[in-house]
Order: C-alpha cells, then structure tokens, then sequence
C-alpha cells in the first residue's frame, strides 16, 4: 500500500467518521444490537474524552478512518479503554493497525501516569480478548472493576494492566 499508516487524535469534525466505522463494525459484522442511542458519548468526543485528561484516536490510511481507540481518564491514575475497534481489511499483524492504536494508548497513559488501564468488552469479540490477553491484559470480573469504572451496559467481559511507571513503553 503506498499510504502510510498514521495514528492521531481526533476531535468533534471526526464524529460522523467515528461513527459510521463502529456502527458498521458492531452491527454489520458483529450483529451486536447496539445503537447510536446507547452511544452517546460518539456525538461529542472532545467533552467525553479529550476534556477528561482522555484522548480520542484514530488510525488513518491517506484519509480514510480505518480504526479507533479512546481514553476516559477516570482519575485515581487510572484510565478505561473505550471504542477499540478496526476494519476488517486492516486488522492483522501485516499493517498491525490494533497494536499501534493499542501502543499509542499506552504511551500516552505512561506519559500522564496513568497506571491502572482497564476495559470492557463484549464476549462475542473472540480475536479481541486474545489481543488484549498477548499484550498483557488480565480478565477480571465486574465485581473486580473499581467503583469509578463507567460500566457500559452491553460490557460483559472486563480486562486490566497495570504499568510499571519505571518501564518505558
């Protein structure tokens, strides 16, 4: 391919971008039930993540959104992982759109200190969990998740990493 893939954070004028990539994605490929309706946090990205201490990023061949990943910073050095998601056609090792998307999360949390990562997850998403699980990511239970986790309502799988601030990612 003779783009290059690029990972930056991305705002408000992406949100019909963001939105359209998941959509697609949870209901198209996943025939997951999920709406725009339980995701209201994809209408205004910038208070949802960027305000927080959080982030929003996209992955981008040339200008075609082809993947995601965002930040809530919810305090206490820690962060929840939301939006992970990519197009078929980009997931692999070949172009490794999830690891650099995954990678340049965990550098920005190793940046602002945020040292206990967590997620939730459906259990349909199989090559997910297997991802999170090769990059050191624990499952754990609901009952595990700190109080100030933002429990999603369709989450029925949760996951956690702590980071050694001492390590460099």
């Amino acid at each position: 391919m003779k783009n290059t893939l690029n990972i930056k954070p991305i705002f408000n004028d992406h949100c019909d971008q963001i939105i359209d990539l998941i959509l697609s994605i949870q209901q198209k490929e996943f025939n997951l039930t999920i709406t725009i309706n339980q995701q209201l946090d994809l209408l205004d990205i910038e208070t949802n993540y960027h305000q927080g201490g959080g982030n929003f990023w996209g992955a981008f061949l040339g200008d075609e959104l082809v993947g995601t990943i965002a930040l809530i910073n919810s305090g206490h050095q820690s962060g929840c992982i939301r939006k992970m998601f990519v197009k078929k056609e980009y997931r692999g090792k070949e172009l490794g759109t999830a690891q650099l998307l995954l990678n340049t999360l965990l550098q920005f949390c190793h940046e602002k200190e945020i040292m206990h990562i967590y997620l939730g997850t459906v259990h349909q998403l199989k090559a997910a969990h297997r991802f999170y699980e090769r990059n050191g990511f624990t499952p754990i239970t609901v009952s595990e998740l700190p109080p100030y986790f933002p429990l999603m309502l369709t989450d029925n799988m949760f996951y956690q990493i702590h980071q050694d601030q001492s390590a460099v990612q």
